[in-house]
């Protein structure tokens, strides 16, 4: 982790095209300005970890979901082809 210290109207860039400024400097809470392209997304961490965990969520669901479904048709396919062999 890089750790720099910025004063309020400073800024620092990531790579050719963010820029993040100090915009000002209330108590304990420190406003910032980002500038980035639109195709970057910039999210609160808190809220890029909320994100994150109901995105594994959902994936967790519809794996379970798929399965149940492919679980359903294997057992289908075992019974008709019981029958099929009784014949």
């Amino acid at each position: 982790m890089l750790i720099l210290a910025r004063k309020r109207n400073q800024s620092l860039r990531i790579g050719d095209n963010i820029k993040i400024t100090v915009i000002g400097i209330q108590g304990d809470q420190v406003r910032l300005g980002i500038t980035a392209p639109q195709d970057v997304q910039v999210l609160r961490q808190e809220l890029y970890e909320e994100i994150s965990e109901a995105n594994a969520q959902a994936s967790r669901a519809a794996q379970d979901v798929n399965l149940t479904v492919v679980l359903d048709k294997i057992q289908k396919l075992g019974a008709e082809t019981s029958k099929d062999e009784k014949k």
